[in-house]
């Protein structure tokens, strides 16, 4: 399979390497950011990854991203995120 991730120029082969790629998430976000938890919950035709995280401003948080496939392409990504945190943190 080939993954296609949205807004992003890197295409990526099989399931493994898409979640490698989840894996390292941490290493986009800015200075003082961590992921703390990553769990994947699989479906018929999509992931949706739940990210623990903490920063240097926030004690504790999640997020949620929900990546939907077509065919062996994502077709849709949904991030669902407290907005008031990151107004504060930004």
């Amino acid at each position: 399979m080939t993954f296609i991730m949205p807004g992003q120029e890197d295409i990526l082969r099989g399931r493994s390497t898409f979640r490698s790629a989840l894996d390292k998430l941490g290493e986009l976000l800015p200075h003082g950011f961590e992921i703390t938890g990553l769990r994947h919950i699989e479906g018929e035709n999509e992931v949706v990854s739940i990210v623990e995280w903490k920063s240097n401003m926030i004690d504790a948080s999640a997020l949620a991203v929900l990546f939907r496939f077509e065919g062996d392409k994502i077709y849709e990504e949904r991030w669902f995120v407290d907005t008031e945190q990151w107004k504060r943190l930004f």
